[in-house]
Order: C-alpha cells, then sequence, then structure tokens
C-alpha cells in the first residue's frame, strides 16, 4: 500500500477548498482573490492566514518550509473537516482504494509537484465531497429528471433593529415544492457558504455582524429559486476591529473626532489591543440611505491617515470602499515601495499592479491623503493629493451606492468625506 505524501495531502486539500469557492482555476487568481480567502478562511475558522502564506501555499510565491500544524487546521476546517488530523484520516481511506500511485504523471497546482494517478485521480474526490455533502459540489449545473418552477416558492428576510450591527434577521421560506431535500440560504455573495435548511421547516435566523448590502438566495439543489435584497445599515460611523465570531465593536463617541472618525494607539490600549506582533484590522463603516446616488454618475472626497508603519505593518495597506447594491470600488494605498502589490476594482473593472501603473497610489500615509473619484458615464478618473492616479470605464450596469468603508492595519482616520451627484452634496 502506498502511502499519501504530506505534500499530496495538501493538494488535495486546496483543491477541495477551490471547488468549494468555484472561482476558476487559482493560476489565474489575482491578489484580491487571496485577500478574500483570506477573510473567508478567517470569517469561517477563526485563524487569519496571510495573503503571503496563502500564495505560498499555492505556489504563487517560493515555499521553503512546511505549513504550520494551525495553518493546516485552519485549511482542513475550511475545507469541510474538524481539523487536520481528521482530513488526513480520509486520505487514508483513499489509499485503500489504490488512489496513488508514484509512477504516474503530475497533476497539482500546490506548493509542490506531487505525482498522482490519472487513472484514479476521481477517487481523491470521493470520500472528501460524500463528507461535505451536496452544500459543496460544484456549482455546475447537475443533470436531474425534475423541473423546478420558482414561482411556486416563497422567499422574504424581516430585520430585527432598523439600523445598526449586530442585526439578527429571520428568513421566513417556503420550499415545500422543492423535489429535493437539498434547500439552502445563501445569506452573502458567497454561495458556497450557503446553509442547508428544512424543507418542512418555515424559518431560518442568522446575526450580521458587519454591514453591507446583501443579495440573500433561496437555493433549491443548485438553482436560485428566489432572492432576497437586504440591508444592514451602520447608523453612522461605525468603528471595529476584525474577530470571530464578534467584531469588537468601539463606541461611537471614542472614535467620532466631529469631522470623521480616527482609531487611534489610545483607543487601542483601551481595549487591550497591541500592534506587535501583528496589528488588528480596523474597519470604518458609514452605511445608509443615500437616496438616488449612483455609481456612474459621482463625485467623491475623502481624507484618510495611518501613521503605523512599524513592524509588519512597514508597507501600511489601505483601502477605500465604496459599496454599491451588489456592486463594489475599492481604491488601495501603500507606502511607495510597496505599491507592487496592489488591486484595483471598480465596479467590473479590475487593475492589479502585475498589469497596471498603481504607483501613484503609494503615498505616504503617515500624513493626511486625499482621494477625489470623478466619474461620468461609466468613465471613472480618480486622483491622488490632486493628481491623477489613473482612469478608467466600468463595465457593470450602474447601481445605487450605499455607503463606505475603509480598513487600516492598527490605526486610521478619516476626514472630509462626501459625495456629489446631481447639484446635491451628501456630507458624511
Amino acid at each position: 500500500m502506498t502511502k499519501i505524501s504530506d505534500e499530496s495531502e495538501v493538494t488535495r486539500c486546496l483543491l477541495l477548498i477551490e471547488t468549494r469557492l468555484a472561482w476558476g482555476t487559482s493560476e489565474q487568481w489575482v491578489n484580491y482573490d487571496f485577500e478574500k480567502l483570506s477573510d473567508a478562511i478567517h470569517e469561517s475558522t477563526g485563524v487569519r492566514l496571510s495573503v503571503t502564506t496563502l500564495k505560498r501555499l499555492w505556489g504563487r510565491l517560493k515555499y521553503e518550509s512546511a505549513p504550520t500544524l494551525t495553518t493546516l487546521n485552519a485549511l482542513a476546517q475550511f475545507a469541510g473537516y474538524t481539523d487536520w488530523r481528521t482530513f488526513k484520516q480520509n486520505a487514508d481511506d483513499v489509499q485503500e482504494l489504490g488512489a496513488v500511485d508514484e509512477g504516474q504523471p503530475v497533476v497539482a497546482s500546490g506548493p509542490t509537484v506531487v505525482k498522482r494517478s490519472s487513472r484514479y485521480y476521481w477517487l481523491l474526490f470521493l470520500i472528501p465531497f460524500g463528507l461535505l455533502g451536496y452544500a459543496l459540489i460544484p456549482a455546475k449545473k447537475r443533470t436531474a429528471s425534475y423541473t423546478i418552477d420558482s414561482t411556486r416558492f416563497s422567499f422574504r428576510a424581516d430585520k430585527m433593529v432598523t439600523e445598526g450591527v449586530p442585526n439578527s434577521v429571520v428568513f421566513h421560506y417556503d420550499a415545500q415544492a422543492s423535489p429535493t431535500d437539498s434547500i439552502f440560504i445563501a445569506q452573502t455573495w458567497d454561495i458556497a457558504r450557503k446553509k442547508l435548511v428544512p424543507k418542512d421547516k418555515k424559518e431560518h435566523s442568522t446575526i450580521y455582524y458587519y454591514p453591507g448590502y446583501f443579495r440573500a438566495k433561496l437555493i433549491i439543489d443548485s438553482t436560485i429559486v428566489k432572492t432576497h435584497d437586504l440591508w444592514i445599515t451602520s447608523g453612522g460611523w461605525l468603528c471595529l476591529v476584525e474577530d470571530k465570531p464578534v467584531p469588537l465593536y468601539f463606541k461611537k463617541e471614542e472614535c467620532d473626532t466631529g469631522n470623521g472618525v480616527e482609531v487611534d494607539a489610545e483607543i487601542l490600549k483601551k481595549y487591550n489591543l497591541s500592534l506587535h506582533p501583528k496589528a488588528p484590522r480596523i474597519r470604518i463603516f458609514n452605511q445608509g440611505d443615500l437616496g438616488d446616488l449612483m455609481s456612474d454618475n459621482f463625485v467623491f472626497e475623502t481624507t484618510i491617515k495611518s501613521d503605523f508603519n512599524q513592524g509588519t505593518n512597514v508597507c501600511q495597506p489601505v483601502q477605500v470602499l465604496i459599496q454599491c447594491k451588489d456592486d463594489i470600488v475599492i481604491i488601495p494605498f501603500s507606502t511607495k515601495p510597496c505599491v507592487g502589490d496592489l488591486f484595483l476594482a471598480f465596479c467590473g473593472a479590475v487593475a492589479t499592479s502585475k498589469d497596471a501603473d498603481l504607483s501613484k497610489f503609494g503615498a505616504d500615509l503617515t500624513q493626511w491623503t486625499k482621494l477625489r473619484i470623478e466619474t461620468v458615464n461609466r468613465h471613472a478618473t480618480i486622483y491622488v493629493n490632486d493628481q491623477k492616479a489613473y482612469s478608467l470605464t466600468f463595465p457593470n450596469t450602474p447601481t445605487g451606492i450605499v455607503g463606505v468603508q475603509y480598513r487600516f492595519n492598527g490605526v486610521g482616520a478619516v476626514k472630509d468625506t462626501k459625495f456629489e451627484s446631481k447639484g446635491r452634496v451628501i456630507k458624511f
């Protein structure tokens, strides 16, 4: 009996994660995808794997040493197992089926080259898929002997409070017409994290800890039969630290400066949070009803500062997000020496440092840095400190703007934030 190597087990786990995410081949993933994966793993497992670690695991960066047990446990949990040991025990079951043949061709996308038998390759997926369950089967449409009439289903959601987080939501659904017991509710954009719900029940409740505009979905088998737009607003400025399962919320009076908001070292000290060895991930939100403000024609201005540039935060990565209904704008910043790894997204248009000049998003972030975006008929021009930094035309259908979000490491400050559109000025 041939023993499966640790390298092949890691690679198999990565393949399962790729299947769960359904983002396409990892060879085409950009930095944003790894950032999003880091967030997803943290939200699911409570363990934060850095973008660098994930890139090493997926073979994007040179990887000399083996992953730590903490990393392996997080990967296994995200793939649907209790821990790495449980994952390996299932790998042993595959060995009994003769799934590995050291003399066969290479089929791998992970950090090391792994030899696998192409004849038995499918067996590597048989047991894990059975354990992960129907919810993690790829989103590819499966052949079925039945058709689903979406008009026979109902789906809506009720928030417990009008504004603010945390906010409980009760989903009301009727799936009695389903020809299968595979009934899911997807609470966010990530349908891979959909929840299996009973066919004979009518309600499913959950708690939202972060503001956002979510298009929840009722899914029968792999078919989306109903959607419901769910808007979790922030109730003005909201400052928090990412954590699992519940973020650490700051009081409004602690971070409100009168002209904006700031999370500084004194606030962190009050909550026994340290900047070293790894600074906490700060998020600042302001989301609410902005009327008819649309993504295709607007002017946006804000000024930011982050004066912590030590230790692991030497690059001072900062993101300014404009959140829309089912769309997003992400503007990146860093110190000038670190502009070689930036990602920009704008309503379907994407640019990375690998294929575009984003060098003007490098700034001295210890000083107030001004961002201005002018968008006319889906053509956006972005200015940093009144200098043109980038321009683009985005492809997505225009949609409503619902607010802003800022992401800092350790400390951060925001002021002079406003939108302008159709002669109207919206100040935050």
